[in-house]
């Protein structure tokens, strides 16, 4: 009987340590499985990605206005009617089409005798309107040309005022989507050279963001954290940025 207990005893103690053996066993490799994903999760290169591009604008806007000033609101439309036909005429004489132009309404303005510190007193002085024309075309060097040419028409006695030209790329969006692809790959060219001294290679991409996008002239060096939209140039310098994150193998 005795014997019997002490053998049941020895059992029950050899499976304890069997027990208290496997579970210091299981916590070493789990603890080596763990110590090695936080080196994988720790090492990981960030570097920045960028890629250019030149373009050149393919459709354009331009704004040009009219204006006279005349005490009678009546003689002050009749005269800007004129100028404005004249306008019109000037423009097509130039190349441009019915379809390119557009002529918004008429603004008017009441203006005042001023008194001796400049406040505007109850005396009308006169009206002046404004007749604004816009112009939009695919041909930009015709814009440009007219924006510097059209103050022609104050030879003829007509008061005009011609604005800058805004020069656009239709096909921005899709160059947008080509160039982020083009920053990723040079992100990822860039983290592999930087680890290859070192005898390790780069693994996946952890994290990427997107920068923002910078149009500007083409020997501009303006930056800005909000991005650069430039209107004014007609041929222009297009940079995508991205930050990206790879682990290191």
């Amino acid at each position: 009987m005795d014997g019997g207990r002490i053998l049941r005893n020895s059992q029950v103690i050899i499976l304890g340590v069997c027990i208290a053996a496997a579970t210091i066993i299981a916590s070493l490799i789990l603890s080596q499985a763990t110590v090695r994903v936080m080196q994988m999760t720790r090492q990981v290169i960030t570097v920045t990605g960028a890629a250019t591009r030149e373009i050149e604008s393919d459709c354009g806007t331009w704004s040009v206005s009219l204006m006279v000033r005349d005490p009678d609101l009546g003689q002050a439309y009749q005269r800007l009617s004129k100028h404005t036909a004249r306008l019109r005429q000037y423009l097509q004489e130039k190349g441009v089409t019915g379809k390119e132009m557009v002529v918004p309404q008429v603004n008017t303005e009441r203006l005042y005798k001023k008194d001796e510190h400049g406040n505007d007193t109850p005396e009308l002085l006169a009206y002046r309107l404004t007749q604004p024309v816009e112009v939009s075309s695919d041909d930009v060097n015709k814009l440009t040309r007219l924006s510097r040419e059209v103050t022609e028409l104050i030879n003829e006695g007509i008061e005009v005022s011609s604005g800058a030209p805004q020069y656009f790329y239709r096909g921005l969006d899709a160059l947008k989507l080509e160039m982020l692809a083009q920053a990723a790959e040079n992100a990822k060219q860039r983290a592999a050279n930087m680890v290859k001294a070192t005898g390790n290679r780069i693994g996946l991409m952890r994290n990427a963001k997107m920068g923002v996008f910078q149009i500007t002239s083409v020997h501009s060096t303006e930056v800005s954290d909000y991005g650069v939209n430039d209107t004014g140039s007609q041929r222009k310098k297009v940079t995508a940025v991205v930050n990206a994150s790879f682990a290191i193998e």
